[in-house]
């Protein structure tokens, strides 16, 4: 008896198969995105040409929001308010982020996982709890805050109820929590630069921080520009803090972009008018992401 191999498929057939089976694995995150991102954001640009409050049928006005929002002084403050977030973000997280970064990439500092447990806390705990404490912290009247420019002789300040400093706790906050998590990414960035650069700079004779400034710092220098973009649309989307901390307030002195979308959408039930303000926030993202590539593109020009 003679016995017959049985025909193996082609190459080309199992190569069908591991398309198929890999596009059918990463299908979930395509369709909950297409679902719960994709979607919404189309319907929430169609949405910033109607009038609607979610019950009553939708009135097409056209560009009548937009006009509406030029011309809207909360907008305006809140936007404000915003940049304000953003200024103090960029101007204290990054460089602290650096700083903590090369402190504990160095093997002079001991303890390092200790310190960075530590120091990744503030990131790992809930902003709503982290709000209850900052808003107990810096309470008017038994915040430790004010007990602590007291025993200096100085006067107790409004924090939370003031239009002066009520964005202050809004910013401390925000530094706060944030810093860990691009700590954390400068950590990695600086962990992967050659060890031969370094050591042959020390030879030379450059300390640490000429090291740094002509070794460190162009080698991370795409990851510090991915930080710098993702810190942008993160302090532009500021809500949480300021809304558990002075609720906006008082009148509009700490009132973030977001959190007025979202008590034009979800308290006055003005939806059209609040997706308008969600895509101005859009643009003014937008056109702020292409200077950011623009100047890149002419300092690697220039370099």
């Amino acid at each position: 008896m003679t016995s017959t191999k049985k025909a193996r498929p082609p190459r080309a057939h199992y190569r069908k198969n591991e398309v198929f089976y890999g596009y059918l694995f990463i299908a979930p995150f395509y369709l909950l995105f297409l679902i719960f991102q994709l979607y919404p954001m189309l319907w929430s640009f169609v949405l910033s040409f109607y009038k609607w409050n979610g019950i009553s049928p939708k009135t097409f006005v056209g560009l009548a929001n937009y006009k509406a929002v030029l011309s809207d002084q909360m907008f305006w403050d809140s936007m404000r308010n915003t940049f304000w977030y953003l200024a103090a973000n960029l101007l204290f997280i990054l460089p602290l982020a650096l700083l903590l970064g090369q402190l504990l990439c160095s093997r002079s500092v001991r303890a390092r996982k200790l310190h960075k447990t530590i120091l990744v806390l503030p990131y790992i705990t809930s902003t709503a709890a982290a709000g209850i404490l900052f808003s107990m912290l810096f309470d008017a009247n038994i915040g430790v805050i004010n007990g602590l420019l007291q025993k200096l002789g100085l006067s107790a300040v409004p924090w939370l109820t003031s239009v002066e400093w009520s964005k202050m706790p809004v910013m401390l906050l925000s530094i706060w929590r944030n810093t860990p998590w691009y700590m954390l990414i400068v950590m990695s960035a600086i962990l992967g630069v050659d060890a031969h650069l370094h050591e042959a700079a020390r030879i030379d004779g450059a300390n640490a921080f000429q090291r740094m400034v002509h070794i460190t710092l162009p080698a991370i220098a795409p990851v510090l520009f991915f930080s710098l973009i993702n810190l942008t649309i993160d302090s532009a989307r500021i809500f949480t803090e300021p809304y558990i901390l002075t609720k906006g307030g008082p009148g509009s002195s700490s009132l973030s972009v977001v959190q007025y979308l979202y008590t034009t959408g979800f308290d006055s039930f003005q939806l059209g008018y609040a997706s308008t303000i969600g895509y101005m926030l859009t643009f003014v993202l937008l056109i702020v992401s292409v200077f950011y590539f623009i100047s890149l593109r002419k300092q690697s020009g220039e370099g």
